[in-house]
């Protein structure tokens, strides 16, 4: 099963803020656009693993 979740990007000053609307806790700020994909990217991938595991307890 795949997921789709938009991703939002914003640069606020000197930083790039992304978040995912979908995924409460998926938000990350990096020096660079693609530093902060890459880290959502992460955060996601955590997130999903994270939550399978407490649903299946």
């Amino acid at each position: 099963m795949e997921n789709t979740f938009t991703a939002v990007f914003e640069k606020v000053g000197d930083w790039y803020i992304g978040y995912v609307e979908e995924l409460p806790g998926a938000n990350v700020q990096e020096k660079t656009l693609e530093e902060a994909r890459e880290s959502l990217r992460e955060a996601i991938e955590l997130i999903l693993i994270s939550n399978r595991e407490f649903a299946e307890q």
